[in-house]
């Protein structure tokens, strides 16, 4: 990996030590620089869970990803910085308090004098590392979140009462999510295939690229306009996001095969 490019795309000089102070400016750093977006599934392009491919695409082409890419390329970053960082899987929690399948989401656990939880990937989250053996409430920008003993030794990671995933405690390799992964790319019954987003947080709330909507939240106030022109999608993808992109991706229920693209393969 080189380094030196990606910490030039987060912003970040060399940092002195693997520290906690240095972990909580490199999540903070992530998060402003890098889009949680699913643009690839909407432009057919291939979605590969390699080392080499997503640093193609996230440090040399600048881009995005979800959960697999993000947090996936990231960890591997902490590891070359010093860090004791691996991947963990996790179920997401459904709007009616049911779990999802295993291995929907990927996090990121990170050890120092004790457990750390960071996650640049799962859209609205924490900005800052959660310790993974508080018991008491965390106070962060984004909400208040809590870690709480699950099942058979998971944890449960709420944010402001609400359930948002079971978290695994065993390390996994990138790898092991490649299925998932391809059935969250390619699946109707998938969120990422139901949706288009792009979004990342700003200093004072959040910004997200839904299709041709706009929506920004300033200070806990949401303003929504809708662009009238792929002239206008194009310029808020570069402006918002730092994204130059070449086509627009095809909205969700049509077939990037219709408009030229790719069908998107995994290996």
């Amino acid at each position: 990996m080189d380094v030196d490019a990606y910490l030039n795309r987060l912003g970040v000089a060399w940092p002195a030590a693997p520290d906690l102070a240095t972990l909580r400016h490199l999540q903070e750093r992530h998060l402003a620089a890098v889009p949680f977006e699913n643009l690839s599934i909407h432009l057919g392009e291939p979605i590969e869970l390699t080392e080499d491919a997503l640093f193609g695409k996230i440090v040399r082409r600048r881009r995005g990803g979800f959960c697999y890419e993000l947090n996936g390329l990231f960890a591997a970053l902490l590891r070359a910085l010093g860090y004791d960082a691996s991947l963990r899987a996790a179920q997401v929690f459904r709007p009616d308090g049911t779990l999802g399948p295993p291995l929907d989401h990927a996090a990121i656990a990170v050890s120092l004098e004790e457990d750390w939880l960071v996650d640049v990937g799962f859209g609205r989250f924490s900005r800052h590392p959660l310790r993974l053996s508080g018991v008491d409430a965390q106070s962060d920008p984004d909400g208040e979140f809590l870690v709480l003993d699950a099942p058979h030794g998971d944890l449960d990671v709420l944010r402001d009462g609400k359930a948002q995933y079971r978290l695994e405690r065993r390390p996994r390799p990138l790898s092991d999510f490649v299925p998932m992964a391809w059935w969250q790319a390619t699946s109707p019954s998938s969120h990422f295939t139901k949706s288009l987003t792009c979004s990342r947080p700003t200093s004072q709330g959040r910004v997200t690229l839904s299709g041709d909507r706009l929506i920004e939240t300033v200070d806990g106030v949401r303003h929504e306009v809708v662009l009238e022109s792929q002239a206008a999608v194009r310029a808020a993808y570069r402006v918002y996001f730092g994204l130059a992109l070449t086509r627009l991706p095809t909205p969700p229920g049509e077939s990037p095969l219709t408009s030229g693209a790719l069908s998107p393969t995994l290996p």
